[in-house]
């Protein structure tokens, strides 16, 4: 049993780490134009949506079919699960104290300004999202079969790679400095181990978990993507500049990553 759970949580912390793979370019990226930022914002949106379909919601309704529930009743389960994620995400920001208090302002720009909480409601999203993923790997892990365990591991960490550029260019888009924002997309993936130590810890709870978890986390991106990321790019220029064209490749390459490695 202490095997199976080594592997779980070293599978999972692998699969975290490649968020911080993803966010090493930032490192040598220029501080970006308005229409460059657009661009970047428009990829993150494009990463994330697919991410939420592909990586969480359909998984969501086959793991809850698996467990024995209807498709009607596996779609309803999910949908009042994404339905709550985007609530509690908009709530969020209401919750939330001024971002200077925590010491998340990047400098330079005032800590409270619209676009930063917008951001950090985005990095938000993405850290709950990249929870449920890491307790998929750890289930897998725990059900005793390592081959199984070993592809969810690589599936999931070969998506977390452009997640942690995205997480990396959306903040670089509002001043942070480009190594903070690199590191700040890297601990956005230190959820999973954590998350993969439970799954593989308590398998048979967080298998029940999972679809409510991946629905909630897809629920808080779409909300974020949608109320937040586009109508910000729209407002920095008018129109919108290059964030629909950053926003299909983000979306093609996710969805290539989720339907060839998921």
């Amino acid at each position: 049993m202490n095997e199976i759970i080594i592997a779980g949580a070293l599978g999972s912390l692998a699969a975290g780490m490649a968020t911080g793979l993803g966010a090493i370019p930032v490192l040598v990226m220029r501080q970006p134009s308005d229409q460059q930022q657009n661009l970047l914002l428009g990829f993150a949106a494009g990463v994330m949506l697919a991410a939420s379909f592909f990586s969480l919601i359909l998984p969501a309704i086959e793991v809850a079919r698996h467990q024995g529930a209807s498709q009607a009743g596996a779609s309803i389960t999910v949908v009042a699960a994404v339905l709550l994620g985007a609530f509690a995400i908009a709530k969020l920001n209401d919750w939330v104290p001024p971002l200077d208090k925590l010491g998340l302002g990047p400098p330079g720009i005032a800590a409270a300004s619209a676009s930063v909480r917008r951001i950090w409601l985005f990095v938000a999203a993405v850290t709950l999202h990249n929870f449920p993923e890491g307790m998929a790997v750890g289930v897998s892990f725990g059900g005793g079969d390592f081959d199984a365990g070993r592809v969810t591991a690589l599936g999931i960490g070969l998506q977390n790679i452009p997640e942690g550029l995205a997480v990396g260019v959306a903040l670089s888009s509002i001043g942070y400095s480009r190594g903070r924002a690199a590191l700040i997309a890297a601990a956005s993936g230190l959820v999973e181990p954590v998350a993969g130590l439970i799954g593989v810890s308590i398998v048979t709870v967080a298998q029940a978990f999972l679809p409510w978890g991946l629905g909630l986390a897809a629920g808080a991106m779409i909300y974020v993507v949608a109320s937040d990321i586009i109508p910000d790019a729209h407002a920095r220029i008018n129109g919108g500049g290059k964030v629909t064209t950053g926003l299909m490749i983000g979306l093609a390459a996710m969805m290539f990553l989720d339907t060839t490695f998921g």
